[in-house]
């Protein structure tokens, strides 16, 4: 049964830094896509960003790129999302999820998720 863990959420202000954490079980880590979106109230679940299986490539949307960073660390079975200069747009529940292949961007291309970590910031 693979399980996919999210850690690291809370309150913060704008500006704040948070890292969350997704810990993967019960699926071979290391062949994994493994990506991370948001989910606000009201609006669709929207793609943040997503490594390789290998770490070597990242994709990044848009509104993201220059303050979130993606990692992973296959020995721990673990990917990271260091996010820093938050604003409060950023709030929502953000979601660890796993595919079997290459990165992709939309969400009903992965297989599997996790249940969430909110992230609120505020002004």
């Amino acid at each position: 049964q693979v399980q996919l863990v999210e850690s690291g959420g809370r309150s913060v202000q704008a500006g704040g830094s948070l890292r969350l954490s997704c810990t993967a079980s019960g699926l071979i880590f290391g062949f994994y896509a493994l990506g991370w979106f948001r989910q606000a109230p009201g609006k669709e679940r929207e793609f943040v960003a997503a490594s390789t299986w290998s770490g070597a490539s990242h994709n990044y949307a848009d509104s993201v790129k220059g303050r979130f960073t993606i990692s992973r660390d296959n020995a721990k079975n673990t990917i990271y999302l260091q996010m820093n200069n938050l604003k409060p747009g950023d709030t929502a529940v953000y979601l660890c999820a796993g595919r079997a292949g290459t990165v992709e961007t939309y969400a009903a291309a992965y297989q599997f998720w996790g249940q969430g970590t909110q992230v609120t910031v505020s002004s």
